[in-house]
């Protein structure tokens, strides 16, 4: 059975950081890119970052480039996602997803298996 499980979320003030994991199970990941997403309340479900399956590609939402940082452990079939200068617009439920698609990345349809999200709340 496949597991995508995040980690890391929290409370934090504006301008601190934090760092978000994503651990995934039950086959293997090391030839599947791996992406992070963000849901707002009452927004749709956004692009954050994703990262190629070597490790060798990233790309980036606008809104965080320069602020977050993404980078994968192969080995241990995890991703994360290095999050700094926050600001209270970075509010949401943080999602991973994993693909074995090597384009368009920053659509959710290039993803095959997603996570239970977890809550990342800025504070002004």
């Amino acid at each position: 059975q496949v597991q995508v499980v995040e980690s890391g979320g929290g409370l934090v003030q504006a301008g601190g950081s934090l760092r978000l994991s994503c651990a995934a199970s039950g086959r293997t990941f090391s030839s599947d890119a791996m992406g992070w997403f963000r849901q707002a309340p009452g927004k749709e479900r956004e692009f954050v970052a994703a990262i190629s399956w070597s490790g060798g590609s990233t790309y980036f939402a606008d809104s965080v480039k320069g602020r977050f940082t993404i980078s994968r452990d192969s080995a241990k079939n995890t991703v994360y996602l290095q999050m700094n200068s926050l600001k209270p617009e970075d509010t949401a439920i943080y999602y991973c997803a994993t693909g074995h698609k090597v384009y368009g990345l920053r659509s959710h349809t290039a993803y095959d298996y997603w996570g239970q999200g977890t809550q990342v709340t800025v504070s002004s």
